[in-house]
């Protein structure tokens, strides 16, 4: 169910709050290039500042701008599995398509933690689920083994976004899933290598600003055309490095207040990126620009 193109959506903020207008605007953007679907209040939308009422009108804006014309995933994970069952349930009630579950953090859970962690939230919606592996923010790993005992004892447990930063972990999950459970990459850099051994997409932050060169990316990939997807992964690559020269959304969110839509306003612990930084950042863009 879950392949091509999702883009992990920045939370613009305006003066401390959520700038509505340039959260829809930005979602218009992605649904012209024909975006398969959006993530709402992931780890790109700085859902660790959120307050509860600020994810339930985000996750409303997302579902009434994309009106159905792209999927709509929420960001429902915790390391608390009782918040991260209520969480789920209410995105449910609100209308997204599906949940992105990211592994619990801090508490570092065993594997059989982690299993009946992702069980339970399975076992109180009806949402398909996306299991999210990050391990360098969460200081735990849903190895294979747990993830194929999860696709086979529940049904609504789909996919997975891989942000391990490993292509013989994908050719392992490839090879111990079922054909019709789908891997997305986490990780921008890694999308060809990731499709090229089984992975059916990815949930990317360069969407949020070039948005139709990604989808082409994935679509060369899914198509076999590795020659235009290898020279689309080269030309983007510059890129997809420096969106993470700092701690994201930071990058991403700097060039989109450069290029006016909307603020570069992050919030606290993240900070404004330091000049150096910048400096890098505008050159990369203004020679990925030039290439184009």
């Amino acid at each position: 169910m879950f392949r091509g193109t999702f883009t992990a959506l920045v939370t613009p903020f305006r003066d401390g709050g959520i700038d509505v207008s340039a959260f829809e605007k930005l979602i218009e953007t992605q649904i012209a290039v024909g975006i398969t679907g959006i993530v709402a209040i992931g780890t790109t939308g700085e859902s660790p500042t959120l307050s509860h009422e600020e994810r339930e009108e985000l996750i409303r804006l997302a579902v009434a701008t994309a009106n159905k014309r792209c999927l709509v995933l929420a960001g429902t994970g915790s390391n608390a599995t009782d918040h991260a069952v209520a969480d789920t349930k209410l995105a449910e009630k609100l209308g997204v398509d599906g949940a992105l579950l990211v592994a619990p953090y801090y508490n570092k859970p065993s594997q059989e933690g982690l299993y009946r962690h992702f069980k339970a939230i399975a076992d109180a919606t009806s949402l398909p689920i996306i299991l999210y592996n990050i391990p360098g923010r969460c200081s735990v790993d849903i190895l294979p083994d747990t993830v194929a005992r999860l696709a086979k004892e529940c049904r609504n447990i789909v996919s997975i976004k891989e942000a391990s930063g490993s292509v013989e972990r994908v050719s392992e999950l490839r090879r111990c899933l079922p054909e019709s459970f789908t891997i997305l990459s986490g990780d921008d850099s890694l999308t060809l290598p990731f499709m090229a051994v089984g992975a059916a997409g990815v949930v990317s932050v360069a969407s949020n600003l070039f948005p139709s060169q990604v989808c082409a990316l994935v679509r060369a990939c899914e198509s076999g055309d590795l020659k235009s997807a290898a020279e689309l992964h080269r030309k983007l690559l510059p890129l997809f490095k420096d969106l993470f020269i700092e701690p994201n959304p930071v990058p991403v969110k700097t060039a989109l207040g450069w290029r006016g839509a909307m603020s570069g306003e992050v919030r606290l612990p993240l900070c404004e990126m330091s000049e150096a930084n910048q400096a890098c950042l505008r050159k990369t863009l203004e020679q990925f620009e030039r290439d184009k």
